[in-house]
């Protein structure tokens, strides 16, 4: 049951859409995994990408709140500290074991986030990001 892009989830930000349809494709193949029994191996491969690419994807986000003053910053970003508390306390639980329990929860979690994430708090942030370009070309 893989998880599908849409255009509702789009920011219309290009480096943003890049970024969530790569966490997307990665979310895809730890659900093919699981789909033939790999899920335990397949969950290892994500834990290490999510841990990185989460930090670069966040500071990307939070880098572009701060070149615009995005009012809803704060909110946003303990959106992100949230998760990134979440992901942290579930990879010290499965330091060298991985259970059909952990790649279920994992699985759930990080899906509903992304997509109750970028279909709000991120196409809000987009929506923003593109009326300051639209402004910085005006001037």
């Amino acid at each position: 049951m893989a998880i599908e892009w849409s255009k509702n989830l789009s920011t219309g930000v290009d480096w943003q859409d890049r970024q969530h349809k790569e966490l997307f494709k990665r979310i895809n193949s730890l659900l093919d995994a699981m789909s033939v029994g790999r899920g335990k191996e397949e969950v290892l491969n994500l834990i290490r990408f999510i841990g990185d690419y989460f930090v670069v994807h966040f500071e990307s986000e939070e880098k572009a709140m701060g070149k615009y003053d995005f009012p809803g910053a704060i909110a946003h970003i303990a959106e992100h500290t949230g998760l990134m508390e979440d992901f942290t306390r579930f990879k010290d639980e499965c330091r060298g074991r991985v259970s059909t329990a952990d790649v279920i929860k994992v699985q759930r979690r990080i899906v509903n986030w992304l997509i109750n994430h970028i279909g709000g708090s991120d196409k809000a942030l987009g929506a923003f990001i593109l009326r300051a370009e639209e402004g910085d070309k005006r001037d």
